[in-house]
């Protein structure tokens, strides 16, 4: 399994010197979102209205909207977005058919982009296929300005490594490592990778 930390670092390009609390601030978080370029798909007009004026207070400028998912696929390589704030549930593409794309296809434009899943679909079920896609964050209908804030802020300022195995690529899926775990996959840091190279 390979950890890609920084390659990660490399290819996201979220503007975070410009994003982080400073002098003229636009909003009331104190974070500057206004180089922040956003996609945001959701096959019903009400509820990506509400996303986009949601960010529109936050003071992001250059938002992107699509209805679903070919038209978020053909945005995603055209706009090269931030972040994309994704709805599950659309017909023809779902939400779920963008995100393996963006991550695995020789034709996404960053296979890094932070993706927020936004669903009425919140069981644990759901939540796990989601992960597994590569989605980096959960987004809960009926969204809250708080919600979207919080998930804004946790794709920024706490971005996870992004992982490949033989089965899987995107942010890495463990939010507490699990010590105990002596699998065959089992990550390994730098000094037990020595160890075993010599050992070899």
């Amino acid at each position: 399994m390979a950890v890609l930390q920084s390659v990660n670092a490399d290819r996201v390009v979220l503007p975070i010197g410009d994003l982080r609390p400073g002098v003229g601030a636009a909003d009331m978080s104190g974070y500057r979102f206004d180089r922040l370029k956003v996609l945001v798909v959701d096959d019903n007009q009400h509820m990506r209205k509400l996303v986009v004026a949601i960010l529109q207070a936050f003071g992001v400028v250059q938002i992107f909207e699509a209805a679903d998912g070919n038209r978020a696929w053909a945005l995603l390589r055209e706009s090269n977005p931030d972040v994309v704030i994704l709805d599950w549930m659309m017909e023809g593409l779902t939400g779920i058919d963008v995100v393996k794309m963006v991550r695995t296809s020789s034709q996404t434009p960053n296979p890094f982009v932070p993706i927020i899943m936004l669903t009425g679909y919140t069981q644990i079920d759901h939540v796990r296929q989601a992960r597994d896609a590569g989605v980096n964050e959960f987004l809960a209908k009926p969204v809250s300005v708080k919600a979207v804030m919080s998930r804004l802020v946790s794709v920024i300022e706490h971005p996870r490594p992004y992982v490949r195995t033989k089965a899987y690529f995107g942010p890495c899926r463990r939010r507490r490592a699990k010590e105990e775990y002596r699998g065959p996959e089992r990550r390994m840091n730098a000094g037990e990778a020595t160890e075993t190279e010599h050992a070899a």
